[in-house]
This record gives C-alpha cells, structure tokens and sequence, in this order.
C-alpha cells in the first residue's frame, strides 16, 4: 500500500463525526441522552425534563426506533412527528449521523421520542451497542422497526424474537422492582411495547396485498417459520407503504402511532420521571464491557450481553445471574456439575442425614470438636484424628475412632460435592485447615507449663505431635522398625528420620543427603532425602500427588520447628516458635512482614505494641483494637479464639 494512500486513509479517520445541527430558536431539539458506551448523559431526573421541555407532572409514552442503518430512521421520524423539521440529524454522508440514543419530545402527541443507532452498521463495541438497544427497547411503549426492503429480511425477525426472549429472561425482574418502587398500579415488567414494523417498497407489493390473510397474520407467521417468539410484546403490527414516486406517504403509519398512543389497555402514559428511573435502573444493571471472546454470536441478544461476565475457576462455567448481581449481595451461581481442581479443593462434604433431610449443611474436617477444649481437642486430634461436626447431628465422624476398620466419611456419613470456584471468593476450606497453627498454639502452651520439666515428658509430647501430622505417604513411625537403608534395629531413644522423597524411616547416617523435593510440596529449597533418592534425583510422582499434600506438608514443617523447639526447652525457646510463625500461618493470614501498623486504628507496631492477628479477617491488629474473643466456625474455630473489633460488631449483627 502507498505512503499517499496510508496518509489519505489517517486523514479519513482523523475527520469528527457530524454533529447534530444546533438551532438555538427551536425548542423541539434532540439531546443525547445516552453515548455509545452505554453511559446516560442525564444525572438526574430534573436535568432530563428540563432538556425535554415537559411538565413533572404530565404524563407521556415513549415511542423508539430501530431498523438497519441507512433505511432513514431519522427522517421518518422528522417527517411523521415534527412536520418535516429536522429534529433527528439526516445526512446524505456514508458514515452513521445517529451514535448512541438521542432524544425529544413531541408535545402534540405526549410522546418521548428515542432515535437509536442503525443495525448493521460499520462500529466498534458493536456488543454494547446491541445491549443499549435492547435497555431503549425494555424501556419504550411503541416500538417501531424501519425497514427499506423490498422484501422483510430474517434479521428483522431475528431482532425482534431474541430481543422478546431476552426482555422476558433478564429485564422483567428489573422492571417488576422499578414499579414496585414508583408504586405503579400496573406492572412494567409484565407489559412490553407494541411493535410496529413499518416496511417501505418501491417495485414489490406489500404484505397482505392479495387479502388470502390479514399482513399481521401473515407476519406472526413468519415468526413462527422462524422459531422466534413475540411473547414479550403486548402487540406485533405491519404497516406498510409502496412509493413508486417520492414523497413517502405517512399516512397510514402516523395513524397507527396515533391508534397507539391513544390505546391505554395495555400500557398507560405515565410521568417522565419515571421513564428516566427505568432507564437508569437497566443503565446500572446492565453495564460494563463485553468481551468478544466470551459471546456466543448465535442471536442479536445473547445472554453474554446480561448475564455476569465471571467464570468458575474450576471448569470455566458462566454465572448464570445477571450483571451486577452481588450489589444485592446475591452469590455467583452456575447450572451443572463442577469438576474437581486440586488447586482449589472445591470438594465439599455435606451431612447425609442432614440432606436427607432436606437441608445442605457442610462439614469441615477440624482437629476438635466444638465442645473440647483447646489443649484437650489437640491431644484428641493425635489419638483419634480429625472430626466432623455437624451443628444439628454432632460429632459424625472421628478418622481413627477405631483401632482398625475405619471407613472412609464419604462411604457413611457425609456425602460429597463439588462447588463451583469464582474469582475473589474465599478459598474452600481443606482438611486440617487450622493444623499448623492448632499444633503452634499447642507448642506454646507446652513450652509454658514444661519449661521447669525435664526432656522427658517433652519427648513424649515430641513423639505425639511429630507422629500425628505427618504427611500421608510418610511411614507411621511405629511400624519403624529398622532403618530402611541399612535394616539397622533404631534404638530405644533413637531418633528416626524419614526421607522427604519415597518417606521412609531411616537412620540419621543413611539419611544425611539433601535436595530440592518440590513434587511434594516442599518447595524449592532443599531438604533430608535418602542415599537412594538422592542418586536418582528423586522419586517419580505425578502432578496429582503433589498437589494434594501441601497443606499437611504444612502442618509437618510447623512439627519440624517445634519438636526442635521442645528439645530445647529453655529460656531461649522464643526464637524457633517465631521463626515457625511463617509457616503456620493460615492462608488467609496477612503474612508478618506485610504488616507494618494496626489495621484498626494504624498504629505502628513497635516492641511495646506486639502484633496479632484476626482469626476472622486475618487481618494485624493490635491489643487495644482485639480485646475481645469469639468462635468464628467460618474458618474453622469453634472455641472463642481473638478477632478484631470490626469483626466484633459484623458477628454480632449476623
């Protein structure tokens, strides 16, 4: 392409749009009243009135137009209503005059006048174009489909049919609250607009012209031919000119606008207030950008255009609600099954007995019960495992209640069930959700009440603790019996190591190795594996196993710290129980080192004023703005454990 064509076509495109001519002694001038990205100019009600030039308190229709760009919508409605004065810009230029939604108002026959853009048209954002047109359609009493054909084109049907459909789906309950709201008598949501297709030929006859059926019939007919419906409309009528020889004859079409201004059975005039809420309430709703990627092309009004754009995370399923749903606090929501996501563990479990019973109560997996304490839930979590409680039914399920024989939950008591994931929602909770920082509170309690003991007793506790969170392919310590790399039998007090990599028990001389073993979850940084493992550079796991045990990794690194902690049981037994600190912490923790003052009252914290943490938010706080205590079963506290005093107050007004 030439460097003069390029500099022709910049020039082209550089060229403003036509403005709307501006005729300062006319008072029946059109405004824009909503742009091309959907945005209503009008901020309120009295800025709307004073531009149509109407009384509050009188009451009007509102008549829109639609049909393909370049089928002189704009003239029309000039010539019908304004007695040819050009009220609606016309322009004999290829490019559109008509961007966004323009209005005026027709004193003589009450009726708020919309001129939309034309279909077809060569514009970008054509998805929120298509939206506002639906929003004009949703909001008008008569709607008047202009079309120039000499023969009615399916597009015209397909506009009309998805647009009923799409005005029934997801403008009825907006529509419904709006009147409820303005106290109407007579329902908006339940009343749609009369539509009126006005068809100009110059060769072809019109519709109905040999008289075998009415024009009206025959356009129902075509609908049905079609698969569309026009349930949404109170009424669907044709009218149609031949002009051989210029000018168009109005007539008929004008009296047909008349007919229906005047027909108040199924839609009466009301305030143009009103008309300014209904516009502004389906502008807020139905708002934001569209992207292409997501829109299924296969009507003039998909869904895609109304309904929340948020995807699960999981199996990438829609929201089914509308636009804006969570202003009305109302929760994401999908049709279908999820599927299940490691990253995510979007499993549920949910009382069988409850659900039989017709009602969804989820049980978490949790180290206690609720009517345990602290440190007594902790020593239960090592004998018997963890618990499922239910808030109706109790205590459904312990994992090692008996000596051997244990089923799994989801065989008896618990039935399971995939949730969907969405952006920004809190993470499901997982098994031992608190683990790790049960076992650190534990550690404290321990290092408190022992500190004047001897090892001894710290070994056993030890040996508990260690034993209890170990990860799920780790060898049980007492089925350790000789070490796995040289059948050595371990001694009395001998310490067993296990091997990050394959988990088995040995020695401390066979297992002074050490290497990275992220496909277990432990991360980059290396750590104890065996001769063996080392030699072939780990073992061969799949991306599933790997990510199904960080979290107990989790609580076994909290175990690591700690039982070094309670064999060093001393003054200085402050420094291993903040270095754990990190990797106790709870996911929805703020980390420690992000905080830096108060998020209450932004103090910053110093030595005097220690930090702590929310169990509700996780958020840092200080003591002055933490003082109280509750169960925040959400995440996983049954007993009253600290939380800040916003928390407070939102538990309390729950």
């Amino acid at each position: 392409m030439s460097e003069m064509l390029l500099k022709e076509m910049e020039a082209v495109s550089s060229l403003p749009l036509l403005p709307k001519k501006e005729d300062p002694g006319s008072e029946r001038r059109s405004f824009l009243l909503v742009d091309e990205n959907e945005t209503l100019q009008e901020k309120d009600e009295a800025q709307f009135l004073q531009k149509l030039g109407c009384s509050p308190g009188q009451g009007v229709k509102v008549l829109s137009i639609f049909g393909n760009t370049g089928d002189g919508k704009s003239h029309t409605l000039n010539h019908v209503l304004f007695d040819g004065e050009e009220v609606f810009v016309t322009s004999p230029s290829p490019t559109s005059c008509t961007i966004g939604v323009w209005a005026a108002y027709d004193q003589h026959l009450g009726l708020v006048v919309l001129d939309t853009e034309g279909l077809l048209g060569a514009s970008t954002q054509m998805n929120q174009r298509m939206r506002l047109l639906l929003k004009v359609l949703a909001v008008s009493d008569i709607a008047v489909y202009r079309t120039r054909a000499e023969r009615l084109h399916n597009d015209l049907f397909q506009f009309l049919g998805t647009a009923s459909a799409a005005y029934l789906k997801h403008f009825t309950p907006q529509l419904r609250a709006l009147s409820s709201r303005c106290g109407l008598d007579v329902p908006l949501s339940n009343l749609g607009p009369a539509v009126v297709v006005f068809q100009e030929t110059s060769r072809t006859q019109l519709l109905g012209h040999d008289g075998t059926a009415p024009a009206d019939v025959l356009l129902q007919k075509r609908f049905h031919d079609l698969g569309q419906s026009t349930e949404a409309f109170s009424s669907v009528q044709y009218v149609g000119t031949q002009t051989v020889t210029p000018p168009t004859d109005y007539s008929q079409f004008l009296e047909t606008i008349r007919q229906q201004v005047k027909n108040t059975a199924s839609r009466a005039p009301r305030q143009p207030a009103i008309v300014f809420s209904a516009l502004q309430a389906l502008s807020e709703r139905f708002c934001g950008e569209i992207s292409d990627d997501k829109v299924s092309m296969y009507s003039f009004f998909p869904d895609e255009y109304f309904t929340c754009p948020s995807v699960c995370l999981s199996c990438n399923v829609r929201c089914k609600n509308g636009m804006n749903h969570q202003k009305d606090r109302v929760p994401h929501m999908a049709d279908g099954l999820c599927q299940y996501a490691h990253q995510y563990s979007n499993k549920v479990l949910i009382c069988k007995r409850c659900y039989e019973g017709g009602r969804e109560v989820i049980v978490v997996p949790k180290t206690s019960a609720s009517t345990d304490n602290p440190w007594f839930g902790l020593a239960k979590y090592a004998w018997s495992g963890y618990v499922l409680e239910c808030p109706n039914c109790g205590i459904i399920y312990r994992s090692r209640q008996y000596w051997m024989g244990n089923q799994d939950p989801e065989s008896g008591v618990v039935r399971p069930e995939v949730k969907h994931v969405w952006q920004g929602s809190e993470a499901f909770q997982t098994d031992h959700q608190n683990a790790a920082q049960r076992v650190l509170d534990g550690v404290n309690y321990v290092i408190q009440s022992m500190a004047e003991y001897s090892a001894g007793p710290t070994k056993a506790v030890t040996a508990w603790i260690t034993d209890q969170v170990a990860p799920p392919y780790w060898r049980p310590n007492a089925e350790i019996i000789v070490c796995h790399g040289c059948n050595r039998e371990f001694e009395e007090a001998e310490r067993k190591h296990h091997c990050r990599s394959c988990g088995e028990g040995f020695c401390q001389a066979c297992s002074t190795r050490s290497m990275p073993v992220p496909e277990r979850g432990w991360g980059s940084s290396p750590v104890r594996v065996c001769e063996a493992c080392h030699r072939q550079g780990g073992a061969l796991q799949t991306v599933q196993v790997s990510q199904t045990e960080p979290r107990t990794l989790v609580a076994r690194r909290v175990t690591e710290v700690a039982q070094s902690t309670l064999n060093m049981v001393s003054n200085a037994v402050d420094y291993p129980l903040c270095f754990v600190k990190g990797v106790a912490r709870p996911d929805y923790w703020v980390p420690d080192h992000e905080i830096t003052e108060c998020h209450q009252c932004s103090k910053g914290f110093t030595s005097s004023i220690p930090k702590h943490h929310c169990r509700a938010c996780g958020q840092g706080v200080c003591g002055n703005c933490s003082t109280q205590n509750r169960p925040v079963p959400s995440r996983g506290w049954d007993h009253p454990v600290r939380i800040c005093d916003a928390c407070v107050t939102h538990l309390d007004s729950q």
